[in-house]
């Protein structure tokens, strides 16, 4: 039926050519990216040849049908000045979120947008907050990456930044603020609209209340705690085959993230891979700066230590709780409620119980510790890349003589990351003040090597 009034090509039937349904494919893509020429140029061309074989009532089809396309064509409103493919990326962000609005310009027509709201997991500088963008929207875009892309202001490391799009696109890629014209107003729209999905998420945070409380509720039950834990610190360790060993502590209250109190330990006194004796060390560090005075340390950092935890949760199974417990007990700390979230089975395990606690598919309180599970986990991460990035930077300059702290800071401080050290020319590097034009060359070479 949708083939007889030509709502469909009925390929399932053969009534069209693999060739002819790829044409039409390809047609409707073009289309989509703003290539509308070639569609209106054949609806033309079908329409003339409809009326001149005397198909009268065909081509009056193809008439109707080539002017809800023009119609389509004329909403697509020209936004540039030329027919340019670019993306403008706008941010507007509070404490806990940033909204995100990417507008997709192809052939100078805003052919589609792209908005999300991204949760921050730590403190971040507006260029930080940029990059992460970037990479999380450009990582997989069913409209590619453009030629241009139009910004608020420059991400952390531009340069890195543009030949990891260009490497997507497959061609050169070009970061650009805009600061006057048809583009600064398309940015400025962008804003706009990132500003009112930023509204529209508060006010959805707001009416998460109640469904934050029934998680709350949901743990009590569960776990047979006195009342529903308000604050919620969850742990969980990062390393490398034993090395850069670093632990995370991250707190909910009220089912919130409360960055403030987020915490890093670089562990010390552990040797190879040992989770069980990393957690011991971090919690008893964190354990000890307890105060029962309810905040009222020496100062602001003692502060947001000594609020005691309602739940301790751990990234882990039995192995993880029990060196929690083991701490609980070496410190006299009774009456802390601890758990485990293993990952397989995402189920909850408790002191002096073999069975898992198992909490509903989908229900507010799984959803919650997952949450707070996975923070921690990207929180330790994060924190142990950046730990063994710097410890690979250090290793590659200290490899060579001569370049000492002094020099190995300012090199760093003139192009930002030891990639770009390795990009920069000779005469780049020499121009940094304590470098020489030999010992410039030899640095060269041995970050090439």
């Amino acid at each position: 039926l949708l083939f007889h009034i030509e709502r469909c090509s009925a390929p399932c039937v053969g009534s069209v050519t693999h060739e002819e349904y790829a044409r039409l494919v390809g047609e409707l893509m073009g289309f989509l990216d703003g290539d509308t020429k070639p569609i209106v140029n054949r609806l033309e061309a079908e329409m003339r040849q409809a009326a001149a074989d005397l198909e009268f009532e065909r081509a009056a089809r193809l008439r109707d049908r080539l002017a809800s396309v023009r119609l389509a064509v004329e909403r697509q409103q020209m936004v540039t000045d030329a027919p340019e493919d670019l993306d403008a990326v706008a941010i507007v962000d509070d404490e806990l979120v940033a909204a995100v609005q990417v507008f997709h310009v192809r052939r100078g027509r805003v052919v589609g947008r792209h908005g999300f709201v991204l949760e921050k997991v730590e403190p971040l500088t507006s260029p930080q907050l940029l990059s992460r963008v970037l990479e999380q929207h450009y990582g997989d875009t069913p409209l590619g990456v453009p030629r241009e892309l139009l910004v608020p202001e420059m991400p952390e490391e531009a340069e890195a930044y543009a030949e990891w799009l260009g490497r997507l696109r497959g061609g050169k890629v070009h970061l650009r603020v805009p600061l006057r014209g048809r583009k600064r107003e398309l940015l400025d729209t962008a804003r706009q609209n990132a500003a009112e999905q930023l509204n529209r998420h508060r006010l959805r945070r707001t009416s998460d209340l109640t469904s934050r409380a029934v998680a709350r509720e949901q743990l009590q039950s569960a776990l047979g705690m006195s009342q529903a834990p308000l604050r919620i610190e969850c742990y969980d360790m990062s390393h490398l085959q034993g090395s850069d060993y670093v632990g995370s502590m991250v707190v909910m209250e009220d089912g919130l993230p409360k960055r403030s109190d987020y915490r890093r330990f670089k562990v010390t006194a552990v040797q190879g891979n040992d989770d069980y004796g990393a957690m011991h060390e971090v919690l008893t560090r964190r354990l000890r700066r307890l105060d029962e005075r309810d905040g009222q340390g020496e100062d602001a950092r003692a502060t947001r230590f000594a609020y005691k935890p309602q739940l301790i949760l751990i990234d882990g199974g039995k192995g993880q709780l029990n060196a929690v417990v083991e701490v609980l007990e070496e410190l006299e700390l009774w009456g802390i409620p601890v758990a485990g979230l293993a990952k397989e089975h995402e189920w909850l395990y408790v002191p002096g119980q073999s069975e898992p606690i198992v909490l509903p598919p989908g229900s507010p309180g799984l959803h919650l510790v997952m949450r707070v599970r996975d923070e921690a986990h990207r929180f330790a991460v994060e924190f142990h890349r950046k730990r063994r990035g710097k410890a690979m930077t250090r290793s590659a300059l200290d490899a060579l003589s001569g370049v000492g702290p002094v020099r190995r800071k300012r090199l760093l401080n003139a192009f930002g990351s030891l990639a770009a050290i390795k990009r920069a020319g000779v005469d780049e590097i020499a121009a940094v003040k304590g470098m020489t034009a030999a010992l410039a060359a030899a640095l060269k070479v041995a970050l090439e090597a």
